[in-house]
């Protein structure tokens, strides 16, 4: 019997063979719908057996005791995030050191890209108490919501004044960084205004990986437990077809590289600078990334204590 399975996932390229019906399985049906944003309680979600979702959340919600969700080790988006700390071309700060006493913009406080970002900047010796953070939308296009999440401080971690658009406020000077997951529309043009603070993200980052060893996990896949109560193979027949989509389109962009003019070069970079399995699954190839980013939930003050791998993968250490 071949059981079907409706994912909701954000529109990552790798997926297209998933999507496509390029990757399939004789005991999953996988059915992918592509969000915008991300489901916000995928454990009510009556939509979807599966969704993509917020690595930081999912700790959470396994700190709160909440076990609607089970989390699968397979980091739908990893990504470094020297490159998302971005200021005024103008700008004279070029250094992680410099902005120590600056103030610092972020999309939300205690999301998955912030946590591993403010790591980044601590390495560097700017913790959270070295800095003036403001909560806020990137731009106007953006929705005005809680992004403080309940972690604001007066004269430390406060709202954006007015719900100004962080990129407005970058380019007017009441802000010396931002912290962004995208880089907002029209960032890639010639005159565009804004620049990464490092000239060289490239060897922050490569030096960041060559020290820690992994390329840092935002989302993951999350499914219901119920699902895994009557099928407990799902979880691993699922993170292998995501894992098989990225193969599939990683051989295909390789074939296809004229998508920009440039992109072989980068596909070569790549494949000198990081080794194969470099966002491989599972709970083993990823215990140091997953209590590393445990420990800063911690020290960040996001959560009381650190949770271990075994509190927030119990499927599988159960398993084990």
């Amino acid at each position: 019997m071949t059981v079907k399975l409706r994912i909701a996932v954000r529109d990552w390229d790798y997926l297209t063979p998933l999507a496509l019906g390029d990757i399939r399985s004789e005991k999953l049906d996988v059915i992918v719908d592509r969000v915008g944003t991300l489901v916000s309680d995928p454990g009510e979600d009556e939509a979807h057996e599966a969704s993509e979702m917020s690595f930081s959340r999912y700790v959470s919600l396994r700190d709160e005791g909440d076990t609607s969700i089970v989390g699968i080790p397979n980091f739908i988006m990893r990504g470094f995030r020297h490159r998302c700390v971005i200021t005024s071309v103008d700008s004279g700060i070029t250094s992680f050191e410099q902005l120590a006493g600056k103030k610092i913009g972020v999309t939300g406080w205690r999301d998955s890209g912030n946590t591993w970002t403010r790591a980044a900047l601590r390495r560097h010796d700017i913790g959270v108490e070295d800095a003036y953070w403001y909560a806020g939308r990137l731009t106007a296009a953006h929705p005005i919501t809680d992004r403080l999440d309940g972690f604001g401080r007066e004269g430390r971690i406060e709202v954006m004044p007015g719900e100004q658009p962080m990129m407005d406020a970058l380019r007017e000077g009441a802000l010396d960084a931002v912290f962004t997951p995208f880089m907002p529309d029209g960032y890639f043009g010639k005159n565009a205004g804004f620049r990464q603070v490092l000239p060289d993200f490239r060897s922050a980052e490569l030096n960041y990986f060559n020290d820690v060893g992994y390329v840092p996990g935002m989302h993951l896949m999350g499914i219901k437990p119920e699902i895994l109560a009557e099928h407990p193979w799902v979880a691993q027949e699922l993170s292998d077809l995501l894992d098989e989509s990225q193969r599939m389109w990683t051989a295909k962009r390789r074939k296809y590289a004229e998508t920009t003019p440039w992109m072989i070069d980068e596909l070569l970079k790549c494949a000198q600078d990081l080794p194969e399995d470099w966002n491989v699954s599972g709970i083993a190839a990823n215990e140091a990334m997953i209590n590393d980013f445990a420990e800063e939930l911690h020290l960040q003050g996001i959560l009381q204590r650190k949770l271990s791998v075994e509190e927030l993968f119990p499927f599988y250490a159960n398993k084990a």
